[in-house]
């Protein structure tokens, strides 16, 4: 099961291809414990999503933190000095959702088609004849695509055609509910019962958009199908807004942690604290210094760590002093150069274990998918370190045995 999970996150596998790969590959099968080679599929392709039910995000961190503990076993000696050790490198970033670019007349389309599709559901249960809707469909769509095969519609027609789709929206929900009044709760499906309560959040938020343009929305709905995804403004060039989940990443001697995740946006700044409380958990005394952006660096932060003594990365407060300025620099740019492995870690799990695009529909099941390609990047970092460790341990027992038997070798080095 776990095994599984732990195949399609190291390798970047969709859930059909897990399945193909391991009925054709003995050593995937060998890694899962079989004990004979198997033509046959071991499960359907559909097990994949409650295996990620299964293991929740959580449970993932648990093993992510077992494993660095049986690579880094804690040391019974305290740092030298009895004060900090260590560094800790933050950052954050955003798990981009399997979504295509919301638009507000897409997406009331969307939901118009999914409204008559609960209707025609219902219609069949009803006892009524007659027109299911209180509109033309036919017209209805064309109305749409005359603005979406537009290459570039203008702002008050986009406005308009936004208007015609959330009156048939709102339009169909009403005769939804007056076919669902003379009937059972039970003639739709939780699932469609879920589906309905979204239709209704995306009209009443719709609403209240174009009524008031300015207005802030809590809790934007941009997709149907992942109704638990909001924007996440970054203002990074490219990309000024993405739409998944946002983590806050923790680098400590090259293994990433999640310290912070979740679908809605958050100032990755108010993470700082509860960060170095993880690692002085982890080791038991906190970071010698913290390197992190300058979202980070705001007085709550600076006086945390001034209170326990831990060096915050970054200019400190007020006009530099002249003969500090020279060190500053210095200590400045060794601390960029040593936060780089975050960054390298972010782009490690979005090219080459797919984070950039989380395949999950669900919100339990993403997150559990974004905790596996951090667990799945670790252990390839673990191997990593053993083998150059091993690779550098025989080198130098070579060079040992054949300095012995060579000994006129070392006067030519």
């Amino acid at each position: 099961m776990f095994g599984s999970l732990h195949i399609q996150a190291s390798e970047c596998f969709t859930d059909e291809k897990v399945v193909e790969n391991i009925s054709e590959n003995p050593y995937l099968q060998y890694f899962l414990g079989l004990h004979e080679f198997q033509t046959k599929p071991l499960f359907d392709t559909s097990m994949m999503t409650y295996f990620r039910k299964r293991f929740t995000a959580d449970d993932v961190a648990a093993i992510n933190e077992e494993l660095y503990r049986r690579v880094h076993p804690p040391k019974d000696e305290p740092p030298q000095g009895g004060g900090n050790g260590g560094t800790l490198v933050l950052d954050a970033t955003v798990a981009p959702a399997d979504v295509r670019y919301p638009t507000d007349l897409s997406l009331l389309n969307e939901c118009r088609e999914n409204v008559e599709e609960l209707i025609d559901t219902v219609w069949d249960k009803s006892e009524k004849r007659g027109h299911k809707t209180s509109y033309n469909r036919r017209k209805a769509r064309k109305r749409y695509l005359k603005i979406a095969k537009l290459r570039k519609a203008k702002r008050k027609a986009v406005k308009q055609a936004v208007s015609e789709q959330l009156d048939y929206v709102e339009r169909g929900l009403s005769d939804l509910d007056n076919l669902l009044a003379a009937l059972p709760k039970d003639t739709l499906k939780h699932r469609q019962w879920e589906r309905l309560a979204t239709l209704r959040s995306v009209a009443e938020q719709q609403r209240t958009h174009l009524e008031n343009p300015q207005a802030s929305i809590p809790d934007r709905i941009v997709n149907l199908r992942q109704p638990h995804v909001r924007p996440i403004v970054r203002g990074k060039a490219g990309h000024p807004v993405e739409f998944g989940q946002k983590l806050g990443f923790s680098v400590v001697d090259g293994y990433t942690f999640i310290d912070a995740q979740s679908f809605d946006n958050f100032n990755e700044g108010v993470t700082l604290i509860a960060s170095a409380e993880k690692y002085k958990v982890r080791f038991g005394h906190y970071p010698e210094r913290i390197l992190a952006d300058t979202i980070y660096r705001n007085r709550e932060n600076r006086r945390f760590c001034k209170e326990h003594g831990i060096r915050l990365s970054g200019p400190r407060l007020g006009r530099p002093k002249a003969d500090e300025l020279e060190a500053d620099r210095e200590m400045a740019y060794r601390d960029s150069c040593d936060r780089n492995i975050v960054e390298s870690r972010n782009g490690i799990a979005k090219r080459r274990y797919g984070l950039d695009r989380i395949l999950s529909y669900l919100s339990c099941t993403a997150k559990t998918e974004a905790a596996l390609v951090v667990l799945a990047m670790n252990a390839a970092h673990c191997l990593q370190t053993l083998l150059r460790t091993f690779f550098a341990r025989m080198f130098r027992l070579l060079r040992f045995a054949i300095l012995r038997f060579f000994p006129d070798l070392a006067v030519i080095q």
